[in-house]
């Protein structure tokens, strides 16, 4: 399949582009910063863009299969970027007929806010990571209101140099199981990837844990 990835050069998104690759998918990697993306295929793309210029996002959409959002700002950033941008996304979307939308956002964001643990609801979300979680829902809010065939990811917290395993919890209730509330940015990847031609999430906001 034809795949746009933006925010291709975060910790979720260089996973993306490299397990895309892997798989046989043809990779557009759309970035503000390409040479950050050390990576050389065939059938990779490097789109140098701004997320918020509509002309460009329009452009680096046309003519793919779906797209993959994992953009990403520092923790105590207000700028609401990721809302910003998946919201000229979703109207790119619109506009080019390509409906198959995957969007990383949180655990703990909008009706999830529940499954997280204690010391992140009581604690590190107030006084740390309220921005974050604030971009992340308005953000969600935009993609289920999108009539787009969409998926939101709520990851737990990231590990970034955990290994790919495959092998994680996903879902809305772990029923009894004591989650980590942590997952490598490697298996996040691996979920979102395997929701473009699966539909067990489409219009759903599954959580992801180990």
């Amino acid at each position: 399949m034809k795949l746009v990835i933006f925010g291709a050069t975060g910790h979720v998104g260089q996973h993306l582009v490299a397990q895309a690759l892997e798989q046989g998918h043809q990779v557009t990697a759309f970035t503000r910063s390409p040479e950050k993306l050390r990576q050389t295929h065939k059938n990779l793309r490097l789109f140098q863009g701004d997320v918020l210029n509509g002309t460009q996002v329009t452009a680096a959409i046309t003519g793919h299969d779906a797209v993959l959002v994992a953009l990403g700002m520092p923790l105590r950033n207000k700028e609401q970027l990721r809302a910003k941008g998946t919201g000229i996304i979703v109207k790119a979307m619109q506009q080019t007929g390509v409906n198959r939308l995957i969007c990383l956002s949180g655990m703990g964001a909008n009706d999830s806010h529940a499954m997280l643990p204690a010391l992140y609801k009581y604690l590190l979300v107030p006084l740390l990571m309220r921005h974050l979680y604030r971009d992340h829902e308005l953000q969600e809010n935009i993609v289920t209101a999108s009539g787009l065939d969409w998926t939101i990811t709520r990851p737990a917290a990231f590990d970034v140099k955990g290994d790919h395993t495959g092998e994680y919890w996903h879902g809305f209730d772990p029923r009894g199981r004591k989650l980590k509330a942590k997952i490598s940015t490697a298996d996040v990847a691996d979920f979102m990837l395997r929701q473009i031609d699966n539909g067990t999430y489409l219009h759903k906001a599954p959580c992801l844990s180990y």
